[in-house]
């Protein structure tokens, strides 16, 4: 057996060029996570927003 071989059901790295895989999948991981950030800071702030103009409100 050599260092190279896989086992009998495991398909070639060459054959996985499905959308979800690989280096391109790592990109989208990143960029979801930094749109979620951003999402959740904005939302925190407009949430702020409404608790500072209640409590100034007279």
């Amino acid at each position: 057996m050599s260092a190279d071989s896989q086992p009998a059901g495991a398909p070639d790295p060459e054959e996985l060029d499905t959308e979800g895989s690989g280096r391109r999948a790592n990109k989208g991981v990143w960029i979801r996570a930094f749109i979620y950030v951003i999402g959740f800071h904005v939302f925190a702030g407009f949430v702020m927003l409404l608790f500072y103009f209640g409590s100034h409100r007279h």
